[in-house]
């Protein structure tokens, strides 16, 4: 289960948060009297998974200041998904057909006409990359999973707004979308011939997943998320995870010598592992606390 993964990963950008111990996706991180909190998110999730975790709602109560990954408010707007649907399509006038094998594309077109996708989308799924065709495929059986609702990053951003905190950003909508649009790119037949191979399994990966989110089980993760794509898919690791941890690091650490208390709320495979944004903290001499 190697694109499918990812895809999920990449959905949930990234999506989840990981400990040695099954406690929360938060973190305390602190030198001396300073600190600020980082917590891991899933960017879709199902009704039934609210209320989330109360350790969400303890420590944005004690934060005056939200961090997310990218510009929350410009990522929503027409002009940025549009921006985002050119950056996903071939500027050659090339489609995904021009780039699979006819065996691969021969299975897209099946599995396309078998499924209950809207002709529209179907569409579109075939102008596309592969990043976004299988972003496309995954999102269409979540939601058919029941997986429609607001995930953690935007439930506390209109919260964040609605009670007045001020709001930051890691990165900007452009450069995440550059992240996203090279995924791929290198292995196109491969990354949708995986994807179509595996997602069968996406109910039970996507349970598996939101699971070890909510109890912080690091193993689990590491298991299902962090090293199959950094077996599977290095160069997406290096670019979506390694890159943009290292990055982050210095603006972390800057936040943290402020006065006001801050809460950053990113995907977890950022927080997982040996290129996580934990371990990179841990080895500049900060103390990370789970809640």
């Amino acid at each position: 289960m190697k694109a499918i993964k990812l895809a999920i990963l990449i959905i949930s950008l990234l999506a989840f948060a990981v400990s040695a111990s099954a406690k929360s996706p938060l973190w305390k991180v602190s030198k001396g009297d300073d600190y600020l909190f980082i917590g891991g998110t899933i960017h879709m999730l199902n009704k039934n998974d609210y209320p989330l975790p109360v350790e969400f709602e303890t420590i944005y109560n004690q934060s005056e200041h939200l961090v997310f990954e990218t510009d929350m408010e410009k990522i929503e707007l027409p002009e940025t998904q549009e921006k985002m649907s050119q950056k996903m399509r071939y500027q050659d006038g090339s489609t995904l057909k021009d780039h699979l094998s006819p065996k691969t594309y021969e299975a897209l077109v099946d599995y396309l006409n078998e499924s209950d996708m809207p002709t529209e989308l179907i569409n579109l799924i075939k102008e596309h990359k592969p990043a976004m065709a299988s972003l496309m495929l995954t999102v269409h059986e979540l939601i058919k999973l029941g997986v429609d609702s607001p995930g953690v990053d935007d439930f506390y951003y209109k919260k964040a707004k609605k009670d007045s905190k001020s709001l930051g950003k890691l990165e900007t909508v452009d450069q995440q979308l550059n992240f996203i649009a090279a995924l791929g790119e290198n292995n196109p037949d491969e990354f949708i011939a995986y994807t179509l191979r595996d997602i069968k399994q996406l109910p039970q990966l996507f349970n598996e997943l939101k699971t070890a989110w909510k109890t912080g089980d690091i193993q689990t993760l590491d298991d299902i998320g962090i090293l199959p794509m950094k077996k599977d898919f290095p160069s997406a690791y290096q670019n979506i995870v390694v890159q943009r941890n290292n990055a982050w690091i210095p603006q972390i650490e800057m936040m943290i010598k402020t006065k006001e208390i801050e809460m950053i709320l990113v995907g977890a495979l950022h927080l997982a592992g040996e290129d996580s944004v934990l371990e990179k903290l841990k080895k500049l001499g900060y103390t990370i606390e789970q809640y």
